[in-house]
């Protein structure tokens, strides 16, 4: 019998947990994090070069940085999580990390929008299957008493990888542009700062792929003692759930369901196509709409396939209104954090006369990494300590975090100091990631074990297509529609009122629907049956 086949961890094996190579994995994965999130956010100090270069406006900006990167990282993290649950999770997350990289490198290669968004797409798609490797792999490694303390050490990555994108942007782009004022010819492309800097942290990304597929696979379950046996038929299993949320493989999906699931499906296409078609109509902004109307279909289809397959999942996420709350209020967090986050420095940049893009990315970067890691963990703490007193009282934390944003937002970007502004980012970066951790954790804390994957795709959906698909293009067209990114940034707050109400009424709902999760999940099964 095969390790893998096992019942009981093979003692070599059994070593690994909490090991000196744990840690070592850990320190990998956080780096793979880092380049996640530089790729994904250097887009932010590049924006005004790339503006001035590729004759784009805010909006477009706000596109690539959110829609054209978030739907199809919600999209593509759904079947690439269930793969992980499957397949060889190193393999999996090296075969992403290098098609991210590559496509940063590429967006460093782009001549017009066109084929930026495309690049920004192929980001998203790669970046989709990191995070579900990475907690899969070290909730194997450490054991519960030290698992918490891992996955939030890795969660550090995404504020490290963040503040640092900032200034290697900063500082690439400009000393490439001191050094070739008109660019540099290579292999013919005419290589300027902001593309270079693309090219900068994509290349390395590569190499560090090919040092993640050498590390050792650990058994899953090997951290509780008993080893999961290998998945059948992992691959039908992957295409299943690949065809559940991309069209048009959706319609068969759904016709496996009967003709009643089939006409389900299509009618809720024709409605999204309607309610699509009346937006763009509205707004002008056919591409974003097009983009979301996409997601906002494929989650549909997949939450209807999940109703037919597993039915008790179903009613604990999409039929539970404090799931729902919880989705819509994080995620109208999120709409502000993300955005505040990219338009920060192209504000700077904007605004102050003379600021330099290398200084703007060390002095906001730096302050950025360390204000974020510090809020996460401080959220963390406060929420845990609220909930041992409180079941709802982790929300609170939540409350707390977006009311206090608003003076932040509000000061930030209405000052004529620019000191003022670099002092106020350290705390305001505290302040807006102390929800992070108490979004993830009730999201499963309305669900039972077993569906955790299933709640933590859902919630990420609620976060990237609410956040940041929608949140940095807002910003954007409306600063492109006034003339004004003060303008488009501080109109971002209409939204606060949104988040407050559903972060209120899951206050209310939540001890409630944590207490009959059992209840509802076996009535669930019962009616599906019947």
């Amino acid at each position: 019998m095969s390790d893998e086949t096992a019942a009981v961890v093979p003692e070599d094996r059994a070593k690994d947990v909490g090991s000196p190579y744990a840690w070592y994995v850990l320190g990998v994965l956080v780096l793979v994090y880092m380049l996640n999130f530089i790729d994904r956010q250097i887009l932010s100090i590049l924006a005004e070069d790339i503006k001035a270069d590729l004759g784009i406006d805010d909006g477009q900006m706000g596109f690539l940085y959110g829609t054209a990167f978030a739907v199809f990282y919600a999209l593509f993290g759904i079947p690439l999580g269930r793969l992980a649950d499957m397949w060889v999770r190193k393999s999996l997350m090296a075969i992403g990390l290098f098609v991210w990289s590559t496509m940063t490198a590429l967006s460093g290669l782009s001549q017009n929008f066109a084929q930026i968004a495309g690049a920004r797409i192929g980001v998203g798609v790669g970046e989709a299957a990191a995070s579900p490797c990475a907690f899969s792999m070290l909730s194997d490694y450490f054991p519960k008493e030290s698992r918490a303390t891992a996955l939030a050490i890795y969660s550090g990555g995404l504020y490290l990888g963040g503040g640092i994108s900032l200034f290697i942007g900063g500082a690439v782009a400009g000393n490439w542009n001191a050094a070739y004022p008109g660019g540099l010819d290579i292999l013919m492309f005419n290589i300027v700062g902001w593309q270079a800097a693309f090219l900068a942290v994509g290349i390395p990304g590569i190499l560090v792929a090919i040092w993640v597929a050498t590390l050792r696979e650990p058994l899953r379950g090997m951290s509780e003692g008993i080893v999961e046996p290998p998945t059948d038929d992992k691959w039908r299993k992957f295409f299943d759930e690949l065809s559940s949320v991309i069209p048009p493989l959706t319609l068969f999906d759904a016709a496996r369901g009967g003709t009643k699931s089939l006409i389900v499906n299509v009618v809720g296409a024709l409605v999204i196509a309607a309610a699509v078609w009346g937006i763009i109509a509205a707004t002008g902004a056919t591409l974003q709409f097009l983009a979301l109307g996409l997601g906002a279909y494929a989650v549909f289809s997949w939450s209807q396939s999940v109703k037919r397959r597993d039915p008790a999942t179903y009613a604990l996420i999409w039929g539970t209104p404090s799931f729902l709350l919880m989705l819509v209020g994080f995620g109208t967090i999120a709409f502000n954090t993300y955005a505040v986050s990219f338009w920060a420095a192209p504000y700077v940049l904007r605004t102050f006369e003379g600021a330099d893009p290398a200084a703007v990315g060390l002095i906001l970067g730096g302050p950025a990494a360390a204000g974020g890691f510090l809020g996460v963990v401080l959220g963390g703490r406060i929420s845990d300590f609220l909930k041992r007193r409180n079941p709802a009282g982790r929300i609170l934390v939540g409350i707390g975090a977006i009311s206090a944003m608003v003076p932040f937002v509000l000061i930030m970007f209405t000052t004529d100091s620019l000191l003022l502004f670099y002092i106020l980012n350290f705390p305001a970066q505290v302040v807006a990631s102390t929800w992070v951790g108490v979004a993830a954790a009730t999201s499963q804390d309305l669900v039972l074990p077993r569906m955790r994957g299933a709640a933590t795709a859902t919630y990420f959906i609620g976060t990237t297509l609410i956040g940041l698909g929608l949140g940095p293009w807002f910003a954007g067209e409306v600063s492109a529609k006034t003339g004004d990114l003060t303008t488009g940034i501080l109109s971002l707050l209409v939204m606060v009122p949104v988040t407050l109400i559903c972060l209120f009424l899951l206050y209310k709902r939540l001890p409630l629907a944590e207490a009959t999760r059992e209840e509802r999940a076996a009535a669930a099964i019962a009616n599906a049956a019947g």
